[in-house]
């Protein structure tokens, strides 16, 4: 690192080593960025070593006695100021800072060097493979990867040695302080309520697939059009096209989305981009190179579910709503969709038909399928389940809970890319996301009337302001509960979701197209 100059303060020599250390780390999402968008599939093992790399100087920088020293000078140095009369909010938003360094420092110094850059290699070629599976179905192709990633992580929660489980462990980047128990107590109605709610909506008349199509480049004009509505900034934000759609920031002014046309399917791509740019408005919202937080932990996102409920607000509570389809319904018409009403598109967007894919699924069933798959993760790393089983398990828990069976591997537990990059943990975020979107929707609604009310007007920058003011500025200054409570003045509960989807049937099923 480059000496600093004299005189500064044990405070700015800290921020300026996480500023390198980000920008290093930009380097490694910019190379993951490639490796999912443009790089050709003869780079794969190249791209491994660039990463394993890459990851083993992050983790060296991450966790060095150069970098324990920093923290604890500027440790000692804001015990000294913290009654020099500085703002009570800077004070705290230190302290909060220093404690997430210190943990995040532990955790980096509890990990062997060899560990993450084999970790780094299994996932750039965990990719690979699960892109050359899913492309032939063949789940045998992916399998001595996934054998390989679940071992690696469960060597890395032993070495972390937390007083968690295993899968607990592994969840805490993406949901920090969740517990098993905690969760399992927030799923439990969503487990007896979801599948009662199916069962009550067979026989109703409703779509279970769209009968038309529209060309891949009406898609993206229509995708464009979206983004150009909601306020797209083409000098900081970029689209492309990847098997499996993402959000990811490169820098602080550098914002990239990816979404993809999938045959038979007019509104998937649609609707994937209404959901990453929602990922990217919360990344857009949080501290930039002109805050004073940029590159400090409260400078990143809250968690995961606080992620998904802004992503998962613009595809639902906006894209879903019904008068977005009022809005909306004539521009499809007119590019080549045969809608005749705006209930038409309506009833498109809302088909509420249990089928195989997580990402193309009804808000209804998507639970389910975030259910199947987390139990599945808790059964491969706790519970011994042979990697080879996971298909002919994954097929049964669909037909028992979806009352569906996917017709192949790449319809089944090949659809996701997650598990070769051994994210375990990551999938309840999606289902928890649905109940914090619910919960600060309520809250929303409270303060500044309806999102409906909102959409319909065709005025979205209230609701963007509210969330601008309310949730994206939190950053890691407190964890998901801690900021539905702090918003909603309650405790996060599955309740609002449910209430929210029971309104929206009754809707769907009342509504003459």
């Amino acid at each position: 690192m480059k000496p600093m100059a004299a005189g500064t303060t044990a405070w700015d020599r800290l921020g300026s080593h996480l500023h390198e250390t980000q920008v290093m780390d930009s380097i490694t999402r910019t190379l993951y960025w490639d490796q999912n968008t443009r790089m050709p599939s003869g780079g794969a093992a190249w791209r491994g070593e660039q990463l394993a790399l890459l990851a083993r100087q992050l983790h060296a920088r991450q966790s060095s006695e150069h970098y324990a020293e920093l923290i604890a000078e500027a440790r000692d140095e804001w015990r000294t100021r913290s009654n020099s009369g500085d703002p009570p909010e800077i004070v705290t938003g230190q302290a909060r800072n220093l404690d997430l360094l210190e943990q995040d420092l532990q955790r980096q110094q509890a990990l062997d060097p060899d560990l993450v850059s084999a970790l780094a290699t299994a996932k750039s070629q965990g990719y690979d493979l699960w892109q050359q599976a899913r492309r032939a179905s063949d789940f045998a192709l992916f399998a001595p990867a996934l054998r390989r990633m679940v071992e690696l992580r469960q060597e890395q929660a032993r070495q972390l040695a937390e007083p968690r489980s295993c899968w607990e462990t592994l969840a805490q980047p993406f949901e920090p302080d969740l517990t098993l128990q905690r969760l399992q107590n927030l799923f439990a109605p969503l487990r007896r309520r979801l599948p009662e709610l199916l069962e009550q909506l067979k026989g109703s008349p409703r779509p279970s697939s769209l009968s038309w199509d529209l060309p891949a480049s009406t898609q993206q004009q229509l995708c464009e059009q979206l983004l150009c509505d909601w306020g797209r900034d083409k000098g900081i934000t970029c689209v492309a096209a990847s098997p499996h759609p993402f959000s990811i920031t490169l820098g602080p002014r550098d914002f990239r989305i990816t979404t993809r046309v999938v045959a038979g399917q007019p509104l998937s791509c649609f609707l994937a981009t209404a959901h990453e740019w929602g990922h990217s408005l919360y990344e857009q919202g949080l501290p930039t190179s002109a805050h004073q937080w940029f590159a400090w932990p409260l400078g990143q996102a809250t968690s995961m579910a606080v992620h998904e409920s802004q992503s998962l607000f613009w595809e639902n509570r906006v894209a879903r709503s019904q008068p977005f389809s009022e809005l909306w319904w004539e521009r499809f018409a007119a590019a080549g969709a045969p809608l005749g009403s705006s209930a038409d598109l309506w009833k498109a967007m809302n088909p509420v038909a249990p089928g195989c894919n997580r990402v193309e699924a009804d808000e209804l069933s998507y639970g389910l399928h975030i259910l199947v798959r987390t139990d599945l993760e808790l059964a491969l790393l706790e519970e011994g389940l042979p990697v080879e089983d996971l298909p002919s398990e994954w097929n049964r828990r669909y037909s028992d809970l979806l009352g569906v069976t996917p017709a192949d591997d790449a319809q089944g537990c090949l659809q996701d890319v997650h598990w070769s990059e051994g994210l375990f943990g990551y999938f309840p975020s999606y289902l928890l996301g649905h109940l914090v979107s619910a919960q600060l929707s309520e809250a929303m609604t409270a303060a500044i009337g309806s999102p409906e009310e909102h959409v319909r007007r065709g005025d979205l920058s209230v609701m963007l302001g509210w969330l601008r003011d309310n949730v994206h500025p939190i950053g890691r200054a407190l964890n998901a509960e801690q900021l539905v409570e702090q918003v909603s003045g309650r405790s996060l509960s599955s309740d609002p979701f449910l209430n929210y989807l029971e309104a929206k049937l009754q809707r769907l099923f009342t509504v003459r197209a």
